[in-house]
């Protein structure tokens, strides 16, 4: 049964070092829950195989990054492993307004500026691998990047990682579909605050009224 009132939307972020398997967590959510929308995010580095322009990123030049930044068109904006990243205003505040949760595939730089921003809609995860050895055997399965672009990524997880303390919820991805699972659990719970809950108040007093006078 639906709620007799409204619901504003929330900021859900997943961060992680890369390979420990955010994006793979992000599109299990996207396909089982239709009221998750994927904010998408504008970058400066190279279109990988098999990705589309406008589903996965909005691939532009940096000058078009530059004028978004100095415009305040983006909510956060991030450098990460030497290319830009950032995420457009506009429509991340119309799905919130609309009931919407707006899922974040960001760093932790990111994360920071958006707790700066919109703290109250802010649900934040950090994704840890299981172990060195099974992060470095993911980054290479992918096949997708080069042995230096690797190398890179590997020695950015330390730092990454050490910024794990700074978010509200934290789980090891050793599962695929336990990952998800305790994702959902968290979206579910963070969906039923108190807070978030437009016209609770006017339906609580609404039951008062009807209980006056009551045996």
């Amino acid at each position: 049964m639906a709620s007799p009132w409204s619901r504003r939307g929330l900021l859900l972020v997943l961060s992680s070092p890369s390979g420990a398997g955010k994006t793979a967590i992000s599109r299990r959510l996207l396909e089982r829950d239709p009221a998750i929308t994927m904010s998408v995010s504008v970058t400066t580095r190279p279109m990988r195989p098999g990705e589309v322009d406008g589903r996965d990123y909005r691939f532009i030049d940096q000058g078009r990054f530059d004028a978004l930044v100095k415009a305040g068109e983006l909510l956060e904006h991030a450098v990460v492993h030497g290319n830009c990243y950032g995420t457009p205003r506009a429509a991340v505040e119309t799905a919130l307004g609309e009931g919407r949760d707006v899922l974040f595939d960001i760093d932790w730089q990111g994360t920071q500026q958006l707790a700066e921003k919109a703290r109250d809609d802010l649900v934040s995860v950090f994704i840890l691998p299981p172990s060195w050895a099974e992060l470095e055997r993911r980054l290479r399965g992918r096949a997708q990047d080069s042995e230096a672009v690797v190398a890179r990524r590997l020695a950015n997880a330390p730092g990454e990682m050490s910024h794990w303390s700074e978010y509200e919820y934290v789980l090891v991805n050793a599962d695929l579909d336990q990952s998800v699972a305790m994702v959902e659990t968290i979206v579910a719970a963070e969906r039923r605050r108190r807070a978030r809950q437009r016209g609770l108040a006017e339906f609580v007093k609404c039951l008062q009224a009807g209980g006056k006078g009551a045996a």
